[in-house]
């Protein structure tokens, strides 16, 4: 990966974190005082549903931003990369779980099931994206055992030379 993507890459981060500040300090309580004229299990429930979906999101973020740390370095196929992409898995996981948790909290409300379901079908989506990193933590597993098996042979080969 090239040092412009591993840039551009990072300033989409650095300006997704920036947004995701803006939104716990200014969005978020907007969102309170906006929400005081519905019942109160669905003011809290609406807002911390959205300060953990925020909160994921940020924790993923600062994730792949290590992750880029080792691209940049050339230590990406090391077995300390799993503890990253474990954390990514898991806060995909949590934001598939907060989004269902979402179309629960909308269900009874005066919104159209259909998009209760489309919030349903969202959190299908990121699921699968979870999963799809599952695959991809496979294949980081299989990438680093290749590269040690060559290193190895190497050193062998440089022992018979």
């Amino acid at each position: 990966m090239g040092r412009t993507t591993i840039t551009v890459l990072r300033v989409v981060i650095a300006l997704a974190l920036a947004g995701s500040l803006v939104v716990q300090t200014v969005i978020t309580p907007l969102l309170w005082m906006d929400l005081v004229d519905t019942p109160a299990w669905f003011q809290v429930s609406f807002v911390v549903i959205v300060v953990l979906g925020v909160a994921s999101m940020q924790v993923f973020a600062v994730c792949v931003w290590m992750l880029l740390t080792k691209v940049r370095r050339g230590s990406i196929f090391q077995p300390s990369s799993f503890r990253y992409v474990n954390v990514i898995i898991g806060a995909m996981a949590a934001a598939a779980l907060l989004i269902l948790a979402f179309a629960f909290v909308l269900a009874p409300s005066e919104i159209a099931p259909g998009i209760v379901a489309l919030v349903c079908g969202a959190a299908l989506v990121m699921a699968g994206v979870a999963l799809l990193v599952v695959v991809m933590k496979a294949l980081l597993r299989q990438a680093i055992e290749r590269e040690n098996e060559a290193q190895t042979l190497r050193m062998e080969l440089g022992e018979v030379i």
